[in-house]
């Protein structure tokens, strides 16, 4: 089966090898029969296509376009014996639509590699511990599946038995494999090392992290940019407005005294060289690239318009916990007030059991560290930016949070409950409050760290120009203080103790000093995400959630990314600039030579079709920007002793 660039390519040649061999024909003498039939092949293959387009487009869709005036321009030179000149104009056309087909293919051949790499089978194993090959779109939630060695896993899962290195380039774009364990999430298409793994299905194939970057990808390519609906627009009715012209000036010339023949050369050299194709042509090349090459580094934009204002974007909002820090909380302490230590874990564990937070998989964690069963309860409600509250029957309401949801629920501590909680608030970790109707049974602190790569990547900011750094947090002030003095920040950069609601309020107040991108983890922070000019959802591989609220999406953790991926949004940006600039600049210098200075038909074809392909090939570029970072030592990116490789807690 013939890839879809390769018939453009083949016609190309066919109309290649037609010039050459009338011109060829020509210099030797040949018979003119055989400098006609090089010529027709040259006609015929050069400009069958582009008639069938133009056709298309007219009838179908009541629109002129630039492959009509093309097909006019090659046919009036024909008519006025210079057929060498419309061999000459058709192949230059020819080659720039194939290079510009492979260009724009990038797209496709994305998600075309990406659904090569999804496997089509699975080794499920069933409740009798048989194993078997099975397809692997038949696999549910909860179905098991034996990932041997060098296998691609074939789902998105976690890991139930069994650990290895896994290469999850296909996924995040990190090039070093990563160490997963049993409870470790792992997705389709990645590559697993030398372990064998088993694994729990968690998502069915449909409905993969893999499957969403393909419709991301194609959703993308779909949704044009403000600059690309405007050249677009432009081109239509620029297009009539050439094909009108031409026909004047030929009626003009002739008004003129000119012959026929004369005239209609003229005509045909204006029609090509005051064609638009360069103007239509440089805003996709550049935005497609771009596109291109931030999916294979692991940043998703949502279409040609996320990347154009991404990259006037001049002031970030950073959440906290999850986005500035690992977002891998541990459990430092656990004070018991009066409640058995292990039951208090229990009701905790119990509460957080089905909370997607990094507080709730951190007391989760530690529940099954000390092999404690979580406590069984039933309709927990979520409170953003709060935490949890539970009606469990004959216990009455269970709660667990911070001092905000005991202040929603009335709830008021004793003096000796208040001096401990602030003895354990006084260390500066997150604490969660846990209680029982109006009784408060005990609380746990929880630590995060700060991200290995926010110091760099905020320090990398700051020198590229951008002008405000903030980070929001629903924790307490000491605790923000803490993980902001360690990547950097200064205390006025720093909101504390936010509800999302007010989050999306002080992104507005930002919003009116220019465009703002709001950077999170996309679990709780929906509303901020969508409520900002741009935003931006990192670590996302296998959350639904940031998928659907952002505008960017970045696959890995590596806030460096984030860095890489503006410098990308800026560069196509100014790269659009340039090409509508070169290609506007272009075509009137084209057009006065050919109303002042009678440019000849060869030449302006030169001239047009060489533009196009500059501003195409400028575009192009884009493909080779990086998104991936290498490792760096941080060395010049050093706040308060604190590097990207150095942390004040250890890892959890």
């Amino acid at each position: 089966m013939l890839s879809p660039i390769a018939i453009p390519a083949i016609l190309t040649a066919l109309t290649g090898i037609g010039l050459v061999w009338g011109i060829a024909a020509e210099i030797t003498g040949a018979a003119s029969s055989k400098v006609l039939a090089g010529y027709i092949l040259a006609y015929l293959a050069g400009g069958l296509p582009a008639s069938r387009v133009a056709l298309t487009n007219l009838w179908h869709n009541r629109r002129l376009d630039i492959d009509l005036l093309m097909v006019l321009a090659a046919l009036a030179a024909a008519a006025v014996d210079e057929m060498r000149d419309g061999a000459i104009l058709l192949f230059l056309f020819s080659l720039a639509g194939t290079l510009q087909e492979y260009a724009m293919g990038r797209a496709e051949r994305e998600v075309e590699a990406l659904m090569a790499m999804r496997p089509e089978t699975a080794h499920r194993r069933d409740e009798r511990g048989h194993v078997a090959d099975v397809p692997a779109a038949s696999l549910v939630r909860g179905d098991r599946v034996m990932v041997r060695p060098g296998e691609r896993v074939p789902v998105d899962g976690v890991i139930r038995d069994g650990h290895s290195n896994l290469d999850e380039a296909s996924v995040t774009g990190e090039a070093m494999p990563v160490r997963k364990g049993a409870g470790d999430k792992v997705f389709e298409a990645t590559v697993n090392g030398q372990g064998i793994l088993e694994v729990e299905v968690l998502h069915a194939a449909a409905e993969s992290t893999v499957a969403r970057m393909i419709e991301m990808v194609t959703r993308a390519k779909a949704q044009k940019a403000p600059s690309e609906r405007f050249s677009a627009w432009f081109g239509q009715r620029y297009t009539v407005a050439v094909l009108v012209g031409s026909v004047l000036a030929f009626v003009v010339l002739l008004m003129l005294g000119r012959e026929f023949g004369d005239a209609l050369y003229r005509a045909a050299t204006l029609l090509v060289a005051a064609s638009p194709c360069a103007i239509v042509i440089s805003v996709p090349a550049a935005i497609l690239s771009a596109l291109s090459a931030s999916a294979r580094g692991g940043v998703l934009f949502k279409g040609g318009a996320a990347l154009e204002s991404f990259g006037a974007v001049r002031q970030f909002a950073f959440d906290k916990t999850g986005t500035l820090t690992e977002g891998r909380a541990r459990v430092v302490e656990i004070l018991p007030l009066g409640y058995p230590r292990d039951e208090l874990l229990a009701l905790a564990a119990g509460l957080e059991a089905d909370s997607e937070h990094h507080v709730a998989a951190a007391i989760r964690r530690e529940a099954q560290h000390h092999a404690i069963t979580p406590a069984a309860i039933a309709g927990a409600q979520n409170h953003p930016g709060e935490g949890i509250v539970a009606r469990n029957g004959d216990d009455g309401m269970l709660f667990a949070g911070n001092p905000r949801l005991l202040e929603r629920l009335g709830i008021t501590a004793d003096a000796r409950t208040r001096d401990a909680l602030a003895g354990l608030e006084a260390s500066g970790h997150s604490v969660i409050v846990i209680g029982q109707g109006e009784r408060i049974l005990g609380a746990i602190s929880i630590a995060d760290q700060p991200r290995a790569s926010a110091v760099e990547a905020l320090a990398r900011l700051r020198d590229a120009g951008i002008s405000r750094i903030t980070m929001f947090t629903g924790d307490r002030a000491a605790v923000a203080q803490r993980i902001g003095a360690a990547i950097g920040l200064h205390a006025g950069d720093i909101e504390a103790e936010l509800m999302p609601e007010e989050k999306v309020a002080r992104i507005a107040a930002m919003r009116d000093r220019g465009p703002v991108a709001f950077v999170g983890d996309g679990v709780n922070d929906a509303a901020a995400l969508a409520g900002a000019d741009i935003g931006v959802a990192m670590g996302t591989a296998g959350s639904e959630v940031a998928l659907q609220a952002a505008d960017v999406a970045l696959l890995s953790e590596d806030l460096r990314r984030l860095e890489k991926a503006w410098h990308l949004a800026r560069r196509t940006n100014r790269i659009i600039r340039q090409n509508l600039y070169f290609a506007v600049g272009a075509m009137l210098v084209l057009v006065i030579l050919t109303l002042f200075f009678e440019l000849s038909l060869p030449l302006a074809v030169i001239g047009h079709e060489g533009g196009t392909l500059i501003v195409v090939a400028n575009g192009l570029r884009l493909l080779f920007d990086p998104i991936r970072e290498p490792e760096s030592n941080g060395a010049a990116y050093e706040y308060q002793g604190i590097s990207p490789s150095a942390h004040p807690y250890p890892s959890a």
